[in-house]
């Protein structure tokens, strides 16, 4: 898999590394060899964390599906006082998440 990280933020927040984390391992599972780009930007109010997988060129990875990793994201995310977003984009997929941030968050 190659991924591209944009942004100038680091991952410091365990929120936005948990959503990349978890981004990153669904696109290994169910896109195997997809491009990936993730994002993370801070302003003064928020961070927002958006990882964007490509179409894949080989076969889908098998899954059982019924994961509860998104669902847990989207939990996570929420309890942090932020807003989650997942689906289907051009052939891929696309995970945003926005949150305020914390001290500490660079």
């Amino acid at each position: 898999m190659r991924v591209e990280l944009r942004g100038e933020e680091s991952l410091r927040d365990r929120t936005a590394h948990r959503v990349v984390q978890e981004a990153l391992t669904n696109a290994t599972k169910h896109a195997p060899g997809a491009p990936v780009t993730v994002e993370v930007r801070k302003d003064s109010t928020e961070v927002t964390v958006t990882v964007t997988s490509g179409a894949s060129e080989a076969a889908p990875g098998r899954s059982r599906g019924g994961g509860l990793g998104l669902i847990g994201l989207r939990e996570r995310v929420r309890l942090a006082g932020g807003t989650f977003e997942s689906g289907p984009r051009d052939g891929g997929f696309l995970v945003v998440a926005r949150f305020p941030h914390k001290d500490g968050v660079r």
